[in-house]
């Protein structure tokens, strides 16, 4: 690897996203006015809704349950370090305090900003905080309906010759920007959403918007759907600092066009909706999220895992369920998660490694027959240790195993996995 090719941005962007690389684990949110019909967070477009038929879910919204600190505990609690909610939807409506519209959640029943308890509440509980816009807006007039291949109002001849000064709406939607990262302290991550069509790059004005947030927020990590190529050499300054792959997790990990790995975050759902959806119960299980944890980690990557609280505020029992079980392993295993990566040896057959280090965790989900094989690792581990409680586990070379000189071995004393969900051993490289 040449010197050459690790530019000055690409260093700067390593530098900026070491705390998000050594997190490993956040909590998506989504929640806005479409947790009332309780139908996904993208009901008005696919029912094309009008903004009438869309008025009554604004007049009625009052999450009387809102308890952002229990969210961010349900967060810690479940090993998550970090945590990024929907300010702004594709619906438009506001959860915070805008001085630039009156679609905002002060003008509903709730009549407070939300967005301000959200942040008070995941500091307190010592969480990084990232805040969600949606560059899209299917309320604001300036924003273009029939024409848009999204828009609710897409295709409707009642809008085919409405006029648009879409000026006025990139005026606005930096102006929305300039609010959040002004008003609300710390924020760590400016999660933008998302370009589309033609929409993308300069359209948003994205080189002056990224001048602006990073102006305002010098620390501030961006991700990379204002439509620039993150994995060029030489990205656009709108680029972003990492990748954020929408319900996949990328099968070899992501790197730029010289090879060299750049930050990413899987975005993935509970069931199957990112918004409350009454009806969705097909919720992922404790086991399915531990293994997609370290499925991302063993890539280089990072997992932000999605909840969408009801129309009452509070995140379905389902979900913090799962939380709950994942936490319990998390609190056990989280230092092979935590500041880990891509292992240098290959994936096993019995599961995944990650690694930190001269610290190499095997991810055991396959118990198998006989000793578990190590390949390559005969005389380059110093001890082993079941992570979970620290107890030793032995280094073998049983009698069976001579045709394969280079491999280790351990025997777990059961045909039973410790855990079924992930047992990890932490190995001690002796290198």
């Amino acid at each position: 690897m040449g010197d050459n090719i690790l530019t000055d941005c690409y260093l700067e962007r390593q530098k900026r996203t070491k705390w998000f690389t050594d997190a490993r684990f956040g909590m998506f949110i989504h929640w806005g006015l479409y947790s009332i019909p309780a139908r996904g967070e993208w009901v008005r477009s696919k029912e094309r809704m009008s903004i009438e038929d869309y008025e009554p879910f604004f007049k009625e919204f009052n999450p009387v349950n809102y308890n952002p600190r229990e969210w961010a505990r349900a967060a810690r609690n479940a090993g998550m370090k970090y945590a990024v909610l929907t300010a702004k939807h594709h619906d438009g409506f506001c959860l915070f305090d805008s001085k630039l519209t009156d679609y905002k959640a002060t003008n509903t029943p709730a009549g407070k900003d939300l967005v301000r308890e959200y942040v008070d509440a995941f500091h307190a509980e010592g969480l990084k905080v990232g805040l969600y816009y949606s560059l899209l807006d299917w309320h604001h007039e300036d924003y273009p309906a029939y024409s848009d291949s999204h828009h609710p109002m897409r295709g409707n001849e009642n809008f085919k010759n409405k006029k648009h000064d879409f000026s006025r709406y990139i005026e606005y939607l930096h102006g929305q920007v300039k609010e959040l990262l002004s008003n609300y302290g710390k924020i760590d991550i400016i999660w933008f959403d998302f370009s589309y069509d033609d929409n993308r790059g300069e359209k948003w004005e994205a080189s002056k918007l990224v001048k602006m947030v990073r102006s305002l927020q010098s620390d501030i990590i961006i991700d990379n759907r204002l439509g620039g190529n993150l994995r060029s050499r030489n990205p656009e300054i709108y680029a972003g600092d990492f990748e954020c792959p929408e319900q996949i997790i990328p099968p070899e990990g992501v790197l730029n066009e010289d090879g060299l790995p750049l930050p990413w975050e899987a975005c993935i759902t509970l069931n199957n909706n990112w918004g409350y959806c009454s009806k969705d119960k097909d919720f992922k299980s404790p086991k399915q999220i531990i293994r997609a944890i370290v499925e991302c980690v063993s890539k280089g990557g990072n997992m932000l895992l999605n909840v969408g609280p009801n129309s009452k505020g509070e995140i379905p029992e389902e979900s913090l369920k799962v939380l709950s079980e994942v936490g319990k392993w998390m609190k056990q295993n989280s230092k092979s998660v935590y500041g880990c990566g891509k292992s240098q040896y290959a994936k096993p057959e019995w599961g995944r490694y990650t690694q930190n280090g001269k610290k190499l965790y095997a991810h055991i989900y396959d118990r198998g027959i006989g000793p578990i094989n190590f390949k390559g690792l005969n005389g380059k581990v110093a001890k082993a240790r079941l992570l979970s409680d620290g107890s030793e586990v032995k280094l073998l070379k049983p009698w069976n195993t001579g045709n394969y000189p280079d491999d280790l071995f351990i025997e777990l004393g059961s045909q039973k996995l410790p855990d079924e969900n992930d047992t990890v051993i932490e190995l001690d490289l002796d290198l």
